[in-house]
Formats: structure tokens, C-alpha cells, sequence
């Protein structure tokens, strides 16, 4: 008779890919207790540990990071709060044959997260991939077709699709409450301050350098570049289009219904300190254009926090018989005169422009993502297929800023037609480390 480990791990296998949700969830049994890993634990971990630690019959076990002074702090941190001790391990593989883990969230630099969430779908383990799911199109590919052959439940972490008031929103607009949206306008504001100019030294006693950078060819280390800087530098990063602009394109595609866009131009650059080792744009506007004649537009400040409609962040949808605006905090709706008529806010706030991110959405969205699992619901709310064309939308908007502005889309998958544009939908790997799916 086999286990609940031996179930656990084997469910993904060829021969139990037929298995339903809520067939499993009679094996597992609704009320068992979910053991949970979290791989990353510096950043947007906490916003995990937080987030599962909230959940009924789940509780964190283990931790995984290459910093072994920030893992020491946060194990240390976390033991205190909540009265028990975590396992903690410098390297990740260990979670995948630990009989303490059901689940792996990933909380990494974007470089690691196909990789880890494949590896851990191998091993058995479902898990919760932060956005971007992947550092090129690519692996998002690699991500959806691991997820299809172990039958794993993958959820992409876009939580503000487990909104309560822009799930909402979507009922109305699906109800013809605004019209048709002909366009939704995104933004992002923030105030960031310069990276300054570092220098390559040797890497600190406590980082394992050569497993922070895992799938990336080998380099030297940067003494800017570890712990947030790596998202403005193209080896290890995706810029403010993949690290903000996703949630936002996200939601203002989901609730127009569209899928991949037939054109994308980004305009932008680097407006401010521009002596220091940035190398991306902190200022660009990307316009996706559809099929239909409808557009998304994104305009991202990095350095410059003006705030619109009184957000940092959010989505303006215009319709033919009113607008809307929406955040992670709630919606307003206007007539076509401007005029505000009807506002509902959330229940419990959320974090907009920090770098942890932390909130009551991120405590839905794993919910939704465990009882996905247990089988006491019926669907994810961000299946990876959704989280891959919202990806994409921006790898594409980076895409087409590196390579002259402007690309002309395959509707149906989303690849540029441009030469120079199709050498950036893969990245290149350190040998054994490659991204398969």
C-alpha cells in the first residue's frame, strides 16, 4: 500500500495524469496537513511565509537560500513569530527528496524560477512560481509543458486574480456594465534611487555565488548586484516590465479577454543617474496592440513616483458606455462624463509599490492554489497557461526596446516575426544546468 509520501510524490507520473483534482483530494484528504518549502527566502519569501502560515492545515517547513545569513535571519525571524523551527538548507535540491515538503513556492531572482519549479514538478512537488515565471519567453514554454507531463498544480503568482473586487469588476464588465473596452491604460510609479557604480570583487563568505547565479553562464561578482539590484541587469533580470508592469497587464488583459497582441512598441530609456550601472530603460511606455483594433498601453516610472487616479499603480479600462479604474485595493466606476459613479474597496489592503509586495491577496491567492490541491476548488485563478501569455506581454515589451521599438506578433503564439527580436525568446544556460521542460 503506498504512503501519503509515496502518493504525493507519484501523482504526477504518467500513469496518474488522468487523476482530477478532487479525485486526489480523496486520497490526500481534505483537512491533511500540507507541509510547504519556500526557495528564496530574502524578498518576496517573506510575503509567502506570511501568506501560508495563514492558511488552515498548512504549515512551513523548510527554507532554501544561498545567502546563509539572510536564511539564519529569516529562520531565526520566523521561529519567534510562530513558535516552531524551520529546516534550512543552502541548496534547493534538497527540498525536492524532503519528506517534510508537499509543496515548493518560489520567491527566487527571476534567472531561477522555471528551473526550480520544473525541477520541484519532477520531484512530485506542486508549487507557486512568483511572476515572471521565467527570465525568456522560452521557459515559459518549458514551464507548460513540464506542468502537462507530471500534472502537477502550478499556480503563477499574479494574486491580484484572486481579488475579490476585480473579480468582481470582470462579472461586470463581462455584463456589458462599461461596454466594450476598446483599451486599457496601465502605469507604475515608483521612486528609486541609483545602483552607483560597483566593482568586481570576491563574493561575501556567506553568499554561495556560484549557486545565486544557477542556470546563467558563470561570471564574476558585482558588488551592486546581490540582493535587488540583479532586476537591472539583463543576464538576471527583466526590468520593470517583468518585476511591476506584469501584474497590471495581467489583470487588463483578463478582464478585456485577450491573449497574445499582433504589434509592440516600447519607447524608452534611462532618464535618470545615468552614470551608474543600470542597464535597462527606468522609463518606458510600451503599447500592445490586438487584432480587434483594441490596445493595452503600460507607463512605467521607475524614478519618478507622480501618482495618477491617487495610485502608484493600477488600470484605467475606457469603455463605450463608461470607465473604470482598478488596483489591487478596490475599483471605481465612471459614466462618460468622468463622473464617479460607484467606488468598492477591498476588505483588507495590500502592498502596491514595496518590494516585498506583501498583503491580503497574496493570503487568496494561496488559498485558492491549496484547495486547488485538496480539491475543495475547482480551478486556479492563475493557471500556468495565463501566467505564460502574461509573461510574455512583457518579455515582449523588453523585447522590443532592445531591438529597435517596434515588433509584428504571431497572433496565435505570440513570437515576433523580427530575426533580431527571435534570438532574445531563449537565453543561453550554464552547461548542466539547463531549463527543460
Amino acid at each position: 500500500m503506498f504512503d501519503r509520501r509515496s502518493m504525493m510524490k507519484g501523482v504526477g507520473a504518467a500513469g496518474a495524469m488522468a487523476m482530477s483534482a478532487r479525485s486526489y483530494a480523496r486520497i490526500l484528504g481534505a483537512n491533511d496537513r500540507i507541509r510547504v518549502g519556500i526557495v528564496g527566502v530574502n524578498g518576496r519569501g517573506q510575503a509567502h511565509m506570511s501568506a501560508f502560515t495563514k492558511q488552515p492545515n498548512t504549515e512551513v517547513t523548510y527554507f532554501a537560500d544561498v545567502d546563509s545569513a539572510v536564511l539564519a535571519k529569516r529562520a531565526d525571524g520566523f521561529a519567534k513569530r510562530h513558535g516552531h523551527k524551520v529546516e534550512t538548507t543552502g541548496d534547493y535540491r534538497r527540498l525536492l527528496d524532503a519528506k517534510a515538503v508537499d509543496v515548493i513556492t518560489v520567491a527566487t531572482p527571476d534567472h531561477w524560477h522555471a528551473k526550480v519549479a520544473i525541477d520541484a514538478m519532477n520531484a512530485g512537488r506542486n508549487v507557486y512560481i512568483e511572476k515572471p515565471i521565467g527570465i525568456a519567453p522560452a521557459e515559459g514554454e518549458a514551464l507548460i509543458a513540464a506542468q502537462k507531463r507530471t500534472g502537477r498544480v502550478l499556480q503563477v503568482g499574479n494574486q491580484q486574480r484572486s481579488s475579490v473586487e476585480t473579480r468582481q469588476l470582470l462579472d461586470l464588465v463581462r455584463a456589458g456594465e462599461l461596454g466594450e473596452v476598446y483599451e486599457a491604460q496601465t502605469w507604475y510609479a515608483n521612486n528609486r534611487k541609483s545602483i552607483g557604480k560597483g566593482e568586481i570583487v570576491a563574493p561575501p563568505a556567506n553568499l554561495d555565488w556560484a549557486m545565486w547565479q544557477g542556470p546563467r553562464p558563470r561570471g564574476p561578482y558585482r558588488s551592486n548586484l546581490v540582493h535587488y539590484n540583479w532586476h537591472w541587469f539583463w543576464k538576471y533580470g527583466t526590468g520593470e516590465l517583468c518585476n511591476n508592469a506584469m501584474h497590471e497587464l495581467d489583470v487588463a488583459r483578463w478582464l478585456m479577454g485577450l491573449a497574445y497582441p499582433t504589434s509592440a512598441t516600447a519607447r524608452g530609456g534611462r532618464r535618470f543617474y545615468r552614470d551608474d550601472d543600470w542597464e535597462m530603460y527606468d522609463s518606458l511606455a510600451l503599447t500592445l496592440g490586438f487584432e480587434d483594433g483594441r490596445r493595452i498601453r503600460w507607463d512605467g516610472e521607475s524614478c519618478n513616483g507622480m501618482l495618477r487616479y491617487g495610485r502608484g499603480r493600477g488600470v484605467l479600462l475606457l469603455g463605450t458606455k463608461g470607465s473604470a479604474v482598478v488596483d489591487r485595493n478596490g475599483f471605481e466606476l465612471y459614466d462618460l462624463a468622468g463622473k464617479q459613479i460607484r467606488e468598492v474597496k477591498a476588505a483588507a489592503e495590500s502592498e502596491t509599490t514595496g518590494t516585498v509586495g506583501e498583503g491580503a491577496l497574496d493570503v487568496l491567492h494561496a488559498a485558492n492554489f491549496l484547495g486547488v490541491i485538496r480539491g475543495t476548488e475547482s480551478a486556479l485563478h492563475s493557471p500556468i497557461v495565463e501566467g505564460h501569455i502574461s509573461t510574455t506581454l512583457c518579455h515582449l515589451g523588453n523585447i522590443a526596446y532592445r531591438t529597435g521599438g517596434s515588433l509584428t506578433l504571431d497572433p496565435k503564439t505570440g513570437k515576433p516575426r523580427e530575426a533580431a527580436a527571435q534570438k532574445l525568446w531563449s537565453v543561453d544556460y550554464e552547461p548542466g544546468w539547463e531549463v527543460r521542460g
